[in-house]
């Protein structure tokens, strides 16, 4: 099974309990995500988050109704956490949130390792343009979110993990 992973980092000019408080609240995750996805929390708000908790979300991927579930695997407030897909598009999903204190403000790093049905082909072709442009806009809208002052095109970067 082929891995791969995708990195961002962001840096706002706020601090880390103010930041971390944002993501905390899973409400929070569609103004975050494009409008292009369609997506929707079907879990219950207020959601608690802790480890253990499920998510339910349902989006639209090149036209198809996808149900997602992730679970809550790491929350260690105001540091990380981590989602992991259940069940939905990936084999694997992987996602780790991270919140560093930096001169200024907040540094947001993602990682995801994610692997998918037809490896590095469907990526290539499907998956990673489309992570690029979700990323992307996460990122944009973090910066706008949180008056960031950086306007640079954001850096998605995918890599192949294995050979």
């Amino acid at each position: 099974m082929r891995t791969f992973e995708l990195t961002t980092t962001v840096t706002v000019p706020h601090d880390r309990d103010r930041v971390f408080a944002f993501f905390a609240d899973a409400a929070n995750l569609d103004a975050l995500t494009p409008p292009w996805l369609s997506f929707n929390i079907l879990t219950p708000l207020p959601i608690v988050m802790r480890p253990g908790t499920i998510i339910e979300y349902r989006l639209w991927l090149h036209g198809i109704p996808v149900k997602w579930r992730t679970e809550i695997s790491r929350w260690s407030p105001p540091h990380e956490f981590v989602d992991e897909q259940r069940r939905g598009p990936y084999r694997r999903w992987h996602h780790t949130h991270t919140f560093t204190e930096v001169p200024g403000g907040t540094r947001v790093d993602d990682r995801v390792r994610y692997s998918v049905p037809g490896g590095s082909l469907v990526n290539r072709l499907f998956v990673e343009p489309d992570l690029r442009k979700v990323f992307g806009y996460r990122v944009l809208t973090m910066r706008r979110l949180f008056d960031a002052a950086d306007q640079s095109e954001p850096q998605v970067v995918i890599r192949r993990l294995d050979s």
